[in-house]
């Protein structure tokens, strides 16, 4: 006599895994050319004569500006904290908006002629 065995498997469970969403981020590639221009992306950056400091060469006249306008009580020497100058950088370039990274570079860096400068170097970086 021959015995046959048969196999039964269960069938393996059917799921669909949707993995999270990547973030949207407008600003990142912008970040990074700012952070190269202003610091070769170094966040113990100083700035002597300017007394700029940080990954984003943030200038004493900048923070005091941003403390004003947000309550927050922020010293130069966070500045060296990468977050908390990300932080401030972002607060002033969402007042212009994503959609124009030439005008946030350019009112980063200031006012004048200089800025056409300034842009091209941010240019090479994006």
């Amino acid at each position: 006599m021959l015995f046959f065995t048969i196999r039964v498997i269960a069938p393996s469970q059917k799921s669909l895994l949707i993995p999270d969403p990547l973030p949207i981020e407008p600003y990142k590639e912008l970040i990074y050319a700012v952070g190269m221009v202003e610091g070769m992306g170094d966040t113990t950056a100083y700035n002597e004569l300017e007394m700029a400091a940080g990954y984003f060469q943030i200038r004493p006249i900048r923070l005091e500006d941003y403390n004003n306008r947000t309550g927050s009580q922020y010293t130069m020497n966070d500045m060296f904290n990468y977050k908390i100058s990300e932080k401030v950088f972002l607060y002033f370039a969402t007042q212009i908006g994503p959609y124009n990274i030439e005008k946030i570079a350019k009112s980063w860096n200031g006012s004048g002629a200089k800025t056409i400068e300034y842009w091209q170097r941010i240019k090479e970086y994006l």
